[in-house]
C-alpha cells in the first residue's frame, strides 16, 4: 500500500494542509483522483507521496487514468501561491481542477489553431510595433505601456504567431466578458480555431473544455478570464494580460490572488513570455517593473495613420450653463451635432464604488481624512463624515470650510436619470443604457454588433463601456462628474480616476474620425483631472506616487485587510475591537488602523467591520494571519480597502 498527500477540491474542507490517503499503485504528483470526504466524494490531486501515517487512512476512490497529471509548472506555481496567498488548501486546489468529476472523455477534440498568413501579410507591423516586438525577450515579464489605438492587440498577435511556430501554446486573458467578443473577433482573423472560455459557460461545458485542453496533443490559443491561466496546457509559451490595470484581475474570494503576480510566476515556471498590456498600467506594476529592471515597452504612436484630431473641452460645472442638473450646454450642443451628422455619442457616468458626492458646488472643496487623505463618507443617520480606513470621524460642516459657501452637495446621480434627461432633449435618438442593472439579452457583449453598427445613436453607461473598445462611429464623448470617483473613500481613488478618464478619452480619435470630448467636473484644477485630460502620464505618475508614499499605501507599503461579519453593528464593533487588541499584543512590526466599519457597512443582512494592517515588509502580515479568528476573512495585498 502506498500513501499520498492529496489536495481536495471541496470547500467542505477548511484545513490548510493536504490530507493523507492510501492507494495500491504508484501515483505521480499531479494525478487527478477522486477521494472520500465525509459522506461525499471530491475531486483532488496528488501533491506528493508520503510515509505511512500513525493514524488510519481512507483509500483513494478513483484515479482518472484518462486524464494526464497536472504538469510540473502548474504544480510549482500552486505551491508558491499557497505560501504567498494563505488560504484553505481546497481553495487553491479548485483553481487547478475541473469544475466537476468527469463522466467520460469528450467525444470532440479541440482542433489545432491555424495561422492565417494572409492576415499578417495584409496587416504588417508599424515601425514602432516592429521595434517593440524585437525588444521583447524570449521569456520573462514585460510591461507593454501602449496608448489607446497604438496597436497592442496587433503586437499580441505577433507574439502568438511566434509562440505557435515554436510549438507552444498561448493564453490571452481579458478582465471583463464585455471585452471578450472584440478580442476574439480580432484574434480569429489571425488564427483559426481559437478556444474561448468565459464565466457564462455551464459547469458541464467548462468541465468538457478543461478535459479537451488537458488531452490536446498540439498547441492551443486560449482567450478567457483570469482563471484560464490555470488550464492544463501542455507547453505554455505566452501569457498576455490585456487591460492589465483592471481590478477584475484580483480574485475577490480566497485565495485572493492577483493575476499579474501569478502570471509572472507561472511564466517563469514555463520559461514563457508574459505581457502586461495597458494604456494606463497599474502603479504597482510600473513600480515593480522599475524595481526589478523588467522591460517596459512603450507604444506612443497611433497604429492608423490619420489626420483626424481629438478636441477636449474641460467644463467647470461650478459656473457652466446647464440643461437640468447634470448636462452642460456644451455637452448638449455636441450631442446634437453628432446626431445631426449621423455619428455616435457616448455619455459616461462614474458610479464606481457608489460614492456619494460630498463637495462644495462653488469652490469644489471635498471632505478628506486628515490622516489618510482619502474621501470621507457621508452618513445621513449620524449626520457625520467617516473614514472607512482608519475610523476618523467628524461632523458635517454647515458651510464650506474653504470659501464659506452655505450649500454642500451630498447626492449622487445614476444612468437612468441621464437617459431620462437625454430622451426629453432628443426624443428621436436611439439611446442604449449599459450598467450592472442590464438583464440577460441587454448586456454590452450581447449587443456588441448593434453597438458597432448603426442602430444606436447614444450610448449611456458606467465602467463597462470605458475599457478597450473600438467603436468606428463614435466621435463624441461626454463625461458626467469626471471627479466623482475622487470621492471614493479609498487610496485607489486617484489611480482609478486617471485610468478611467484616460481610457474613455481613448475611445475617440482612433483614426476613424475626429473626436470631441466634453469633460464635466467640479474640480478642473485637480492634478489627476489635469493630467488625464492633457494625457500627461509622467505628471500623473509623479503625483500619485508621491501621494502613496506620503500616506503609506501600496506599492510603498504592504497591506492586509481583515474583516468580520456579525448580526448587529454593536457585536461587529466589539469583535473587531477585541481582535485589534490581540493583534497589537503580538508586537509585530506593523501599523494597525481601525477597527472601522467597512465602506458597505451592511452586506447580506450582516454588519461588516474591518481592520487594516500596514507594514514595510510582507512577512509580518503573514505572521498576523494565524492570529485571526476562523470566522474572519482576510485579503493580503488588496487593490482597495472598500
Amino acid at each position: 500500500m502506498q500513501y499520498y498527500l492529496v489536495a481536495p477540491g471541496t470547500m467542505r474542507f477548511h484545513g490548510v494542509d493536504p490530507l493523507t490517503y492510501a492507494h495500491e499503485d504508484t501515483l505521480d504528483p499531479g494525478t487527478i483522483v477522486v477521494v472520500p470526504m465525509g459522506k461525499v466524494i471530491s475531486l483532488g490531486f496528488v501533491v506528493q507521496q508520503t510515509t505511512k501515517p500513525s493514524f488510519a487512512t481512507r483509500q483513494i476512490t478513483q484515479v482518472l487514468a484518462d486524464v494526464p497529471p497536472i504538469e510540473t509548472p502548474l504544480l510549482k506555481t500552486w505551491r508558491w501561491m499557497r505560501q504567498y496567498y494563505p488560504a484553505p488548501v481546497s481553495a487553491h486546489a479548485q483553481l487547478l481542477l475541473p469544475p466537476a468529476i468527469p463522466k467520460k472523455t469528450p467525444e470532440k477534440s479541440l482542433p489545432a489553431p491555424t495561422i492565417q498568413q494572409t492576415f499578417f501579410a495584409d496587416h504588417p507591423l508599424t515601425t514602432q510595433q516592429t521595434q517593440a516586438h524585437k525588444s521583447m525577450e524570449p521569456e520573462g515579464t514585460h510591461l507593454v505601456h501602449g496608448e489607446t489605438g497604438s496597436g497592442k492587440t496587433r503586437l499580441y498577435m505577433e507574439s502568438v504567431r511566434e509562440t505557435l511556430e515554436s510549438g507552444r501554446s498561448a493564453i490571452i486573458l481579458t478582465p471583463e466578458i464585455s471585452l471578450t467578443s472584440q478580442l476574439a473577433t480580432n484574434l480569429k482573423r489571425a488564427f483559426k480555431h481559437v478556444v474561448i472560455m468565459h464565466s457564462q459557460l455551464t459547469v458541464a461545458a467548462r468541465r468538457d473544455l478543461w478535459l479537451q485542453v488537458a488531452t490536446a496533443d498540439h498547441p492551443l490559443v486560449v482567450i478567457g478570464p483570469r482563471s484560464a491561466m490555470f488550464l492544463p496546457l501542455r507547453s505554455l509559451g505566452l501569457l498576455v494580460l490585456d487591460e492589465s490595470h483592471e481590478y477584475a484581475y484580483k480574485q475577490e474570494s480566497a485565495p485572493y490572488y492577483h493575476a499579474s503576480r501569478v502570471a509572472g510566476v507561472l511564466g517563469n515556471a514555463h520559461h514563457a513570455r508574459v505581457l502586461l498590456g495597458s494604456a494606463t498600467p497599474a502603479l504597482t506594476d510600473y513600480y515593480l517593473a522599475d524595481l526589478k529592471h523588467r522591460p517596459i515597452i512603450r507604444l506612443t504612436e497611433s497604429a492608423i495613420t490619420s489626420d483626424h484630431e481629438t478636441k477636449i473641452d474641460l467644463v467647470d460645472m461650478r459656473s457652466a450653463a446647464k440643461h437640468g442638473g447634470y448636462l452642460s450646454k456644451k455637452l448638449v450642443d455636441a450631442l446634437k451635432q453628432a446626431l445631426d451628422t449621423g455619428q455616435q455619442s457616448l455619455v459616461f457616468i462614474n458610479r464606481r464604488g457608489s460614492a456619494r458626492l460630498v463637495l462644495c458646488q462653488q469652490c469644489g472643496w471635498q471632505a478628506a481624512c486628515p490622516k489618510c487623505d482619502i474621501a470621507l463618507t457621508y452618513h445621513a443617520d449620524e449626520f457625520a463624515l467617516r473614514c472607512h480606513t482608519c475610523g476618523h470621524s467628524e461632523q458635517v460642516p454647515l458651510s464650506c470650510p474653504t470659501c464659506g459657501f452655505a450649500e454642500i452637495i451630498m447626492k449622487s446621480v445614476g444612468t437612468k436619470a441621464i437617459v431620462d434627461q437625454l430622451q426629453q432633449l432628443f426624443p428621436e435618438a436611439r439611446i442604449a443604457r449599459f450598467d450592472t442593472d442590464n438583464r440577460t439579452g441587454e448586456r454590452f457583449h450581447e449587443r456588441y454588433e448593434e453597438i458597432t453598427g448603426d442602430t444606436i445613436d447614444i450610448i449611456v453607461g458606467t465602467q463597462l463601456i470605458a475599457k478597450g473598445l473600438d467603436l468606428p462611429r463614435l466621435t463624441t464623448l461626454g463625461i458626467i462628474n469626471a471627479d466623482a470617483s475622487l470621492n471614493i473613500p479609498d487610496f485607489s481613488a486617484g489611480e482609478r480616476t486617471y485610468q478611467t478618464l484616460h481610457q474613455l478619452l481613448g475611445r475617440i480619435g482612433r483614426g476613424h474620425a475626429s473626436g470631441h470630448a466634453i469633460v464635466q467636473t467640479y474640480n478642473p484644477d485637480h492634478p489627476i483631472i489635469k493630467a488625464a485630460t492633457s494625457q500627461d502620464w509622467s505628471g500623473y505618475l509623479a503625483f500619485e506616487s508621491h501621494e502613496r508614499k506620503t500616506y503609506h499605501f501600496p506599492p510603498y507599503t504592504y497591506l492586509l485587510k481583515a474583516t468580520c461579519r456579525r448580526a448587529s453593528a454593536k457585536s461587529a464593533e466589539a469583535a473587531a475591537a477585541k481582535v485589534a487588541q490581540s493583534l497589537r499584543e503580538l508586537a509585530l512590526p506593523l501599523q494597525i488602523d481601525g477597527p472601522a466599519p467597512a465602506f458597505r457597512e451592511k452586506n447580506n443582512g450582516k454588519y461588516v467591520w474591518q481592520i487594516v494592517l500596514r507594514s514595510n515588509a510582507r512577512a509580518p502580515l503573514l505572521q498576523a494571519i494565524p492570529a485571526l479568528p476562523k470566522d474572519w476573512s482576510f485579503d493580503i495585498d488588496p487593490v482597495n480597502l472598500l
